[in-house]
């Protein structure tokens, strides 16, 4: 596997990241794995080649980080993989523990470096934009964190390119930690962040790693699958509701995906990673061949042909996924 520079940083990773909101307590969500069942994910990942490995502390209320610094543990030397982990949505019902007020941001990478096991994260992001904190709090808390040694590099998701330049601009005028990467929702039902949040990324030398490339697997062939995830995942159910285009662009993809004698979502993961300014996309996986398809799909170069047929069925759609 080929590795690729994180935005205008040295680092290297891998040209997918693991997401591991899959992994952790199926009491928090139904669709969740256990922790005996997530393991052979991460290690077939790890296998693989990956070597990012994205969680987020609210997942699962912190089983997921528990469940991959385990495995981490155990699989390989810390220093040869790339931690990401998240803040900012609640954490428990106390007034507090949410947000990104300098109180929860520095209490909230200790605790999540506990669950993982590890004296430091390579990459801590905040989850959402916080309207109710002021950016000078919220950004001088992570240039502490950063100071500290507890992160590498602080990140961002998304959020509106006004908002995330504006963060931006005040780390750089006051000579703090400045975010070398975006997280935002991007795949061939939702393209909205071409308008403004990408040109601004590849201005700003940002790495950005969309997650739900496969539209929480819509692209994949899964509407109406009957799975747990499909049945009860109301999120989704919100951002994907433009059930006509979604559907058009849906059979683009099986067309192509046919024509070329491969799974659908090889097509849709080929197409969101060799989009302008992508550096990687984020994939989840809870099926042996879901980690596969995405390996393959990374390397699966499209046609400016099938790139123009698989585009040509998209509307403009309000903007999802920053609440």
């Amino acid at each position: 596997m080929e590795y690729v520079r994180f935005g205008s940083t040295g680092l290297k990773v891998s040209p997918l990241c693991l997401g591991c909101m899959t992994y952790g307590s199926p009491s928090w969500r139904p669709w969740v794995l256990p922790e005996d069942a997530s393991r052979p994910f991460i290690r077939q990942a790890l296998d693989l080649g990956i070597n990012f490995f994205d969680t987020a502390d609210m997942y699962s209320l912190g089983g997921s980080e528990e469940i991959l610094g385990r495995a981490i543990r155990d699989f390989v030397p810390r220093d040869d993989v790339v931690l990401a982990t998240k803040v900012f949505y609640p954490m428990s019902a106390r007034p507090n523990d949410r947000g990104l007020s300098r109180k929860h941001i520095l209490a909230s990478i200790d605790a999540s470096l506990a669950r993982l096991g590890t004296d430091y994260v390579d990459l801590y992001i905040i989850h959402r934009f916080d309207p109710q904190t002021p950016i000078e709090e919220t950004l001088d808390a992570l240039d502490s964190v950063v100071r500290s040694g507890k992160a590498r590099y602080i990140g961002a998701s998304s959020m509106y390119a006004w908002q995330f330049m504006k963060m931006l601009a005040f780390q750089e005028a006051n000579g703090l930690a400045r975010f070398v990467s975006m997280q935002n929702h991007y795949n061939l039902v939702y393209r909205e962040e071409e308008r403004e949040m990408l040109p601004l990324c590849r201005d700003q030398g940002i790495a950005v790693t969309p997650w739900s490339p496969l539209a929480r697997g819509l692209l994949a062939g899964t509407r109406g699958s009957g799975t747990k995830r499909d049945e009860t995942d109301t999120l989704a159910q919100g951002w994907y509701n433009q059930q006509a285009m979604e559907d058009a662009i849906v059979a683009a993809v099986q067309q192509v995906a046919q024509a070329r004698g491969v799974p659908p979502a090889q097509v849709a993961i080929a197409w969101a990673a060799s989009r302008p300014g992508i550096t990687l996309p984020l994939i989840g996986a809870s099926k042996p061949h879901h980690l596969a398809d995405a390996v393959a799909g990374i390397g699966l170069a499209l046609s400016a042909e099938e790139v123009s047929l698989l585009e040509a069925p998209y509307r403009p759609r309000p903007v999802a996924g920053h609440d």
